[in-house]
Order: structure tokens, then sequence, then C-alpha cells
């Protein structure tokens, strides 16, 4: 795995709070032990109505959000249980950072592990995600200064983040 220096990537926002991992990658796709494929399976309850049509209604089955690498959402992202199947989804599925104002521990060591990035930033640095970021695909990180924004490794993970490369984005 390549440490991570620097990188830039459109944003797909999520604006919903306590996205646990059975919602990034439901239980029934966990049979596999391999990488490649999950990220079909991303939200997919969300992506996919009862037929297995694509929602319209989605952020992710939106133009705008086709090639975004960093996934914002709402705080406490990866709550729930412990499915190193989370990460492996969101990173076959292109994403190479996920921003919220507050990450489960948990999915942020089995993200680190992975190679996935868990951003944490202080809510006074993020706005509220509207209807319009969600379908052009903008950002939640302080609208100031969207272009580059400062992050920080959570606690008892930092010495990881810093392996991967602790920087900004």
């Amino acid at each position: 795995m390549d440490p991570v220096k620097k990188f830039s990537a459109r944003t797909a926002v999520l604006p919903y709070t306590n996205i646990d991992t059975d919602q990034i990658i439901p239980a029934r796709f966990l049979r596999t032990t391999g990488r490649a494929g999950l990220g079909k399976q991303l939200f997919h309850d969300w992506r996919y109505d009862a037929a297995g049509a694509p929602r319209a209604d989605f952020a992710l089955n939106q133009p705008a959000a086709a090639g975004c690498g960093i996934l914002v959402a709402g705080r406490n992202f990866g709550c729930g249980s412990s499915r190193e199947h989370a990460p492996w989804a969101l990173i076959d599925y292109g994403f190479r950072a996920v921003i919220s104002t507050g990450i489960a521990d948990i999915f942020s060591s089995n993200a680190l592990k992975n190679g996935l990035l868990p951003i944490v930033v202080d809510a006074a640095h993020a706005a509220p995600p509207t209807r319009s970021d969600r379908l052009r695909g903008g950002g939640l990180v302080n609208r100031k200064t969207v272009v580059s924004q400062p992050f920080v490794a959570l606690g008892r993970l930092r010495p990881k983040a810093k392996q991967l490369g602790q920087g900004q984005l």
C-alpha cells in the first residue's frame, strides 16, 4: 500500500448521520473473503429498489457522483458491527477517503489497515450538507476553504495515520 501524501478528488455527499456498517455493505453480501466486486454492493439497500433497479434519487446514483474519490457523510459514520468488508466496499467503489465530524473507532481502524483514509473534521469547520450538495457532489468541509483542509487523525490511531501519510487533503 502506497502512503497517502496528497490527493485531490471530487466529493460525494451522503447527508445522513449514524451510517452503520450494515448500510454500507449489507450482511447478505459478506459471504466472500475477497475484496473485488464489493463496490457494486456498496449502500445496496439505498442505491437499488426491491427489483434491483437504481434509485434515481440516491446521491451516488446521480451523474455528478460518478468518479468521486471522497465520501462526505454525517456524524457517526461506520458505527455498528466490526466489518472489514465496509472499507473494502468503499475502496472497491473508488473512494480513497471518508470525511465526517465523527467516525466510529473500529471502522477507522479497519479503514486505515486497508488504505481508506478516515478524516474527522471539527463540527465548527463543517457546514451541514444541503440538497444542492447532494445533487452536484459538493463539499461539506469549510465552505470558505474547500480546496485545502487540514485533517487530524483520530487519537489512538495517529501512529497508523502517520504511516499512511498524514497531510492535507
